[in-house]
């Protein structure tokens, strides 16, 4: 395929994305936001996580206040 057919089929498809316009079903959207800001449980399981990372990046950053 030439580069000239190559580039009307990518723009007639990023057209057809661009345009595309599915049907939303707003209550369902609502239902699931609603659902996922009652979940405070991966909040929690992240926390150690972080807590362990931000501890170590302490650690590094008092070394190279240290070393000057």
């Amino acid at each position: 395929m030439g580069r000239g057919r190559q580039k009307a089929k990518h723009t007639k498809v990023a057209r057809e994305l661009k345009y595309f316009s599915p049907n939303t079903d707003l209550s369902q959207l609502q239902r699931e936001l609603a659902q996922s800001s009652h979940h405070g449980s991966d909040e929690d399981a992240w926390e150690e996580y972080a807590s362990k990372y931000n501890a170590d990046d302490e650690d590094d950053s008092s070394d190279d206040r240290t070393e000057r």
